[in-house]
């Protein structure tokens, strides 16, 4: 997984050289995951190789070097994985989710926007509960658009009243 510019500096300068020895050293350019992703397409250890077609997919498999607490400064090797792209995306989704949620948060609060809901929100979802992808956000008019918006919309509504009547 490519390192986020703004995160770069949470990395050890000798970070390249820790990740090469995981992937290929400890991991023999395999996958380490044996199931903690949660993707449920394999038991034991996940076949895929570095380089190689990905089973399932056949895309090109890249090892990547999960830290399994996710926490870049981390980087004793009990807590390092090499994990193909598969696995790290499931395994990292609900530290991604979080991360993202925060984000717009911030994106909101600094646009002066203030938070819908007062009490806190779990960060974790419960293990039985999924939530459902979100579709992309579309570009809504703003307010001083609405009267136009929504005379657009009321629109066919009128026709067709007036020409049932």
């Amino acid at each position: 997984m490519p390192i986020r510019p703004e995160n770069r500096r949470r990395y050890p300068a000798d970070w390249p050289e820790i990740s090469l020895s995981i992937r290929t050293g400890r991991a023999g350019g395999q996958c380490e995951c044996l199931g903690e992703c949660g993707r449920g397409t394999h038991h034991g250890r996940c076949p895929n190789r570095n380089a190689r077609p990905a089973y399932g997919t056949g895309s090109t498999v890249v090892l990547t070097v999960a830290h399994l607490d996710h926490t870049p400064e981390h980087c004793d090797p009990a807590n390092l994985r090499a994990m193909c792209q598969g696995c790290h995306l499931h395994y990292d989704q609900d530290h991604h989710r979080q991360t993202a949620a925060a984000t717009r948060r911030a994106a909101l609060e600094q646009a002066g926007q203030q938070p819908l809901f007062v009490e806190p929100v779990p960060a974790v979802c419960e293990p039985e509960w999924q939530p459902r992808r979100r579709r992309p956000v579309v570009d809504v008019p703003g307010p001083d658009h609405w009267p136009a918006a929504a005379a657009a919309l009321l629109t066919p509504l009128a026709t067709k009243e007036t020409d049932g009547a």
